[in-house]
């Protein structure tokens, strides 16, 4: 019996472990916790605070705005994008999905990034795009040009890009498998950051002669 038992709760441990580690934003106990930041409401879920069930509305779930294209013009590398997260719509609060809007002028970068919190599926709208991502090590590129009509998956974590190789203007959309994905950008991160990181620590990683470094370092 006590084997049985011990047998038993080991398999929930397993379980309970499984679902812990393959959760990245917690499943819902309830059919929605519309986010707010009022600290006075009794319940906190995902790092959100929940609005008042009796309160909520249709807006809440709504949001109007990604028929206008971004502007790209602003951008050094040509690109622009609008995340719909639960910062922009707070029904999404719980439910581990999120948005966004990509817009490139003729050859714009949406240069290397990670989302350490999803995993991006890209569908084209207009245009041609070249898009790639790399493996861990040992650092494989998958990448692939897609036209109108055609999606690739980018998997959570992993660096990745899109890059405009028309000479027209392009358009594409992104569903992304966290309410809140995150983003680091490699160039801003790592020549951007604030402080910033030491020179010599770069040269030495990028092989590079420290005033190049320094160079960079100033363009972010």
């Amino acid at each position: 019996m006590k084997k049985v038992v011990s047998y038993l709760v080991t398999v929930a441990l397993l379980a309970l472990a499984s679902s812990l580690a393959s959760a990245y934003d917690p499943s819902p106990l309830q059919d929605f916790c519309v986010a707010i930041n009022n600290t006075n409401s009794a319940v906190f879920v995902n790092g959100k605070f929940c609005k008042d069930p009796t309160l909520v509305t249709a807006n809440d779930f709504f949001f109007s705005g990604l028929n206008i294209p971004g502007n790209t013009a602003t951008n050094k590398v040509g690109s622009s994008v609008n995340l719909v997260n639960v910062d922009k719509l707070p029904g999404l609060n719980t439910l581990g999905i999120s948005l966004a809007r990509l817009d490139f002028a003729p050859y714009g970068l949406n240069p290397p990034h990670t989302h350490p919190r999803g995993t991006e599926l890209l569908v084209v709208i207009e245009g041609t795009l070249l898009v790639g991502f790399v493996t861990s090590n040992p650092n494989k590129l998958f990448t692939k040009v897609l036209n109108k009509g055609d999606i690739f998956v980018f998997p959570i974590g992993l660096i990745h890009f899109q890059f405009n190789i028309g000479q027209t203007n392009a358009v594409a959309f992104a569903g992304l498998s966290s309410q809140n994905p995150g983003l680091i950008t490699i160039a801003n991160a790592v020549f951007g950051s604030n402080p910033p990181i030491n020179p010599d620590v770069l040269a030495k990683a990028f092989q590079l002669d420290k005033n190049v470094v320094e160079y960079l370092q100033k363009q972010f």
